[in-house]
């Protein structure tokens, strides 16, 4: 590994529901390498080996955590690039041209296994070599919608803390969208829409309580899509796949005991940014979540403040609210 990685901060609660050390799997996009270019600087800093899985996508084989996976991320080319073709085939034409007009629009990803938290800081000294061999991030293009993506393994199935988790990200997305000062790019798309007010007025509710179904069905009503900043369709497949499948047959929802952080920007190629930025403000949302008594006069304090007259809310700002009074700082 390159002497870069670093120790980063680990949250609170620290065993998943079988009571082994939670789990954390990233993924990052980006431009600047070829596919072959990308895969070789990952293996020879995982030190694994590499194998193609297609023409689109590598698998980074050898680490202990599991494979890595190096890909373009299109689903209909991959599936395409997955395809044996004859000599003189019209469908390679056709390939051909989308995989040209791809190069110039769709990011290069790499997407970890399930890493130990304690492993962050590999994937901290990953950045910095994929920054030095010529990675570009963000905001290197105008188009360049890139972002970085956390899946941290959930600690408990109890109902009682995934409704604490989404209550403290709710009470902390703005300031969480503040620090992440977003590139406009990435805000004009649909990626990384805010939840619907409605929604946060019923989970900041002090009497909202829910079993995991009402969990699951409220979310589903409010938020039938992946496109959300903290985006649990992931987790709720996980749980009730039959209830999701009800709302939404969207093939690119992969059940997993996580929470899928899809915030943050990914600007690799910045010498002052790196994955440690986005931990340590996620790291607010674990440690409000576990702290039912700050958490409590948080939702409380927001609640209030969203069910005020809009033009209050507009002269309002929660986000310096929350960095006033209800940071673990």
């Amino acid at each position: 590994m390159d002497a870069s990685s670093q120790t980063l901060p680990l949250p609170p609660w620290r065993t998943n529901p079988q009571g082994r050390p939670r789990r954390i799997g990233v993924e990052l996009e980006m431009s600047g390498l070829t596919l072959d270019a990308l895969a070789r600087v990952a293996a020879d800093y995982l030190d694994t080996e590499i194998s193609d899985k297609g023409r689109y996508e590598r698998t980074l084989r050898g680490d202990a955590a599991g494979d890595w996976t190096v890909e373009l991320d299109f689903h209909l080319l991959k599936n395409m690039g997955q395809e044996k073709r004859a000599p003189g085939d019209l469908m390679q034409s056709a390939e051909d041209m989308l995989a040209w007009v791809a190069e110039s629009l769709v990011p290069l990803e790499i997407v970890s296994p399930p890493l130990p938290m304690e492993r962050l800081g590999e994937v901290e000294g990953l950045i910095a070599c994929l920054r030095d061999a010529g990675a570009k991030g963000t905001g290197d293009h105008p188009v360049n919608a890139f972002g970085m993506q956390f899946n941290p393994e959930i600690p408990s199935e109890d109902p009682a803390t995934l409704t604490a988790y989404l209550r403290a990200f709710l009470c902390l997305y703005d300031w969480l969208l503040r620090r992440a000062d977003i590139d406009l790019t990435r805000r004009i798309t649909s990626y990384i829409d805010p939840f619907p007010i409605n929604y946060v007025r019923l989970l900041t509710a002090a009497d909202y309580a829910p079993d995991v179904d009402a969990l699951i069905d409220d979310y589903l009503y409010y938020n039938p899509t992946r496109n959300r900043a903290l985006d649990l369709l992931p987790l709720f497949s996980h749980l009730d796949p039959e209830r999701v499948r009800r709302i939404t047959d969207d093939p690119l929802i992969k059940p997993r005991p996580t929470f899928h952080y899809r915030l943050p920007d990914c600007r690799i190629d910045r010498p002052d940014w790196g994955l440690y930025l986005a931990w340590g403000d996620w790291l607010q949302v674990e440690r409000l979540a576990a702290d039912p008594e700050r958490l409590a006069g948080c939702c409380s304090d927001f609640h209030d403040f969203i069910s005020r007259p809009a033009i209050e809310r507009w002269l309002g700002d929660w986000a310096d609210e929350v960095e006033g009074r209800w940071l673990d700082l």
